[in-house]
């Protein structure tokens, strides 16, 4: 690979960034702006040019498939060797690597199922508890340990209880679940971190040999660092300076589960002689859309001004349309998004993001009612879909006959055994969801390369399944702020922009409603072409005011959607259009 080629295509900002190959550097990185791309060049700029060594470069990222993907990249790049990994993966492959050295047996197994051990361990109590009450304790235990507190620490942090517990009921639970966990030899997950930065602090043989076997560090994604994950990071560098961080403070969104922004806030002054590199040129959404997310964070700590890269054009200003209550709400998104499909907007380009899972079902209904077909983001995974998989051994066992026709066809052979049908069934429910993934593979046989047979296909559906390289089925995603982080759309609905749903109701802190704004921030930034915001006034005791973040934003930066009158425009459309508009074409 030529040096040229890991610089070409960078704008200014970037290209900064990517050329700073020495730290300590901080490259703050706004929503659109490129991240990944920077921290994949960065460390091919560096193998290139001889500064780093593949093997001694570690990538660090808060998931697999964010390190899959970064792998990938990569690759692309011409570079192997470079250690993408999590922060967990990266411990638990030094806890295996050096525990029979420094213990004299194997490592501890790893729980797989934490609130199954919680629930052993109040049995041994005889605390008669429910799975959502394990689970919020399950929680409890994540934030002790992220937070890097002890029970007794935890007690007096957070002495009000959890549920239908008392404060001395958690702690007693807590010490249950600690105690069954040593007489079992397990790790949990957070013990993972803990042990593996117990032994790099105990045993300097050890934190030598990884801090000669890793130089240089980058770390996305670094406002969602816990004390923990940030402790582990200070052990792996030792003294040495060659760290490089990647975050918006913007984007914290994880505060309930131990993030700490204040990490990147503070890293200049953390670390003497630092770089600070700011992205802010936003190569995904059109000006309209980031006037409204700079006006809901001007003047937060560490805010980013997004300047588009997009022509000015005649890009619609977003909008804000109020509703009776949740239903006509959902019914009016509904009817919309059908307006959309039949004007020939791609269900994949379209999402439907709200703040709480409970807010799905009532969206779901509607958008079936219109027969358009959705996902739920965070659901059952493409691969591990029963129907994927029934495709796959399908395939592998029709691979063993000569074709008698062309590869494509005899996919699609396969496919229609299985029960894929030329017209879609009706939206909503399983059996359409079974549709939509064998038109899916269907859709891969097109994309793939000449010479294809059907078992080099069924292995390659295999190694995306590994790599967690999920193809886009053709329906609208429904999706929690939360989940939508990292992910885009041409054009997004967000629902329920009211008091008690957005900020949520148990929001009373300055800094709990703090996170609900980034939260709002993170799903008007999804946004490349079109922004449609959302809410109902409810009836009764259920009645709701617009939420503040709307009043922030401002008039100046919205505009007003009359409900009735998009109710009565998305209703014409649909009766001009496709007597079905949410069904995708047909299979051909």
């Amino acid at each position: 690979m030529s040096d040229g080629s890991a610089l070409e295509g960078l704008d200014e900002q970037q290209l900064e960034a990517v050329t700073t190959l020495r730290g300590p550097v901080c490259v703050l990185a706004g929503a659109g702006t490129g991240k990944t791309r920077v921290i994949t060049r960065r460390i091919a700029h560096g193998v290139d040019t001889g500064a780093y060594s593949p093997g001694r470069v570690m990538a660090v990222t808060f998931t697999a498939k964010a390190a899959g993907e970064m792998r990938g990249r990569l690759r692309a790049l011409g570079v192997q060797g470079v250690a993408a990994r999590t922060f967990h993966s990266a411990a638990l492959a030094q806890l295996n690597f050096f525990w029979p050295s420094v213990a004299g047996d194997a490592a501890p197994g790893i729980v797989d199922n934490k609130v199954r051990l919680l629930a052993h361990a109040a049995d041994g109590l005889r605390m008669d508890l429910d799975r959502a009450t394990l689970r919020d304790v399950a929680a409890e235990i994540e934030w002790r340990k992220v937070t890097m507190r002890s029970i007794d620490q935890y007690a007096q942090a957070r002495p009000g209880g959890v549920g239908e517990l008392d404060g001395l009921a958690v702690v007693h639970l807590q010490r249950a679940y600690e105690a069954l966990k040593d007489e079992r030899r397990q790790l949990d997950f957070e013990d993972v971190l803990l042990a593996c930065a117990g032994m790099l602090e105990a045993e300097p043989r050890v934190a030598q040999a990884v801090r000669e076997q890793y130089r240089h560090f980058t770390v996305d994604e670094f406002q969602d660092v816990s004390p923990l994950q940030y402790r582990l990071l200070e052990l792996w560098l030792g003294d040495r300076r060659d760290i490089c961080v990647v975050g918006d403070a913007s984007q914290t969104i994880y505060s309930f589960a131990g993030a700490d922004a204040r990490y990147l806030l503070e890293f200049e002054r953390r670390h003497e002689g630092a770089k600070v590199v700011r992205l802010e040129r936003n190569h995904r959404s059109d000006a309209p859309v980031l006037a409204v997310a700079n006006s809901l964070m001007r003047g937060r700590p560490g805010a980013l001004n997004l300047v588009s890269d997009r022509p000015a054009g005649d890009a619609p200003t977003p909008s804000v349309a109020v509703f009776s209550d949740d239903e006509d709400e959902a019914r009016g998104v509904a009817r919309a998004i059908a307006a959309q499909i039949a004007a020939g907007v791609d269900p994949r380009a379209i999402a439907v993001l709200y703040r709480a899972r409970s807010q799905s079902p009532e969206l779901l209904r509607a958008l079936a009612d219109e027969q358009v077909a959705t996902s739920v983001l965070g659901g059952t995974r493409f691969f591990d879909m029963p129907e994927v998989r029934q495709a796959v051994m399908a395939l592998r066992a029709a691979a063993v006959a000569p074709l008698e026709t062309t590869f494509r066809e005899a996919v699609r052979d396969v496919l229609r055994s299985l029960g894929l049908t030329d017209e879609p069934p009706p939206a909503g429910g399983a059996v359409r969801d079974a549709w939509e993934a064998r038109a899916a593979i269907l859709r891969l046989a097109d994309e793939a390369a000449p010479g294809a047979t059907l078992r080099t296909f069924a292995d390659e559906l295999v190694a995306r399944a590994k790599a967690q390289d999920e193809p886009g089925m053709r329906t609208v995603t429904l999706a929690t702020l939360h989940a939508a982080k990292g992910l885009e759309w041409d054009h997004v609905h967000l629902v329920g922009m009211s008091e008690g749903l957005l900020p949520i109701a148990y929001a009373t802190t300055f800094e709990q409603v703090d996170e609900e704004r980034r939260l709002a921030y993170v799903g008007i930034t999804r946004a490349a072409r079109t922004l449609s915001l959302s809410w109902s006034r409810g009836r009764g005791r259920a009645e709701r005011q617009a939420s503040r973040f709307l009043r922030e934003i401002g008039s100046g930066s919205l505009r007003a959607a009359d409900a009735r009158a998009t109710r009565a425009a998305a209703t014409r459309s649909t009766a001009t259009g496709s007597a079905r508009p949410g069904a995708p074409s047909r299979v051909r």
